[in-house]
């Protein structure tokens, strides 16, 4: 008897088709609304009372998309100055505050 062997050229043959019929597959999935939402559910598709697809697009900006100007400045050197004093007074009362609070307590 003789054994059945295939040439490379039937095994390329069969290769091939056996990619074409995945990437069919898999751009099946990927269709979105298309294909994958009219699959039985026993497949893979969506289940019964599922909600819709929203037709519009989402609210948020892409990803490219820059955020507009500040309509605010960058604070000068004198305003930065004046806001970072201000802060080390209000540090510095609220450290006192906290010892005269801390002194009362004690007997």
């Amino acid at each position: 008897m003789m054994s059945v062997t295939r040439s490379p050229l039937a095994r390329s043959r069969a290769l091939a088709a056996a990619f074409i019929a995945c990437a069919g597959i898999l751009a099946g999935c990927s269709a979105g609304s298309t294909v994958a939402d009219h699959l039985p559910t026993a497949l893979g598709g969506l289940p019964e009372g599922s909600p819709q697809r929203p037709t519009t697009p989402s609210a948020y900006p892409a990803v490219h998309d820059l955020p507009p100007a500040r309509p605010t400045t960058v604070l000068t050197d004198a305003e930065q100055t004046k806001l970072e004093s201000d802060l080390v007074a209000a540090r510095n009362r609220a450290t006192e505050a906290a010892k005269s609070a801390a002194a009362a307590d004690k007997p």
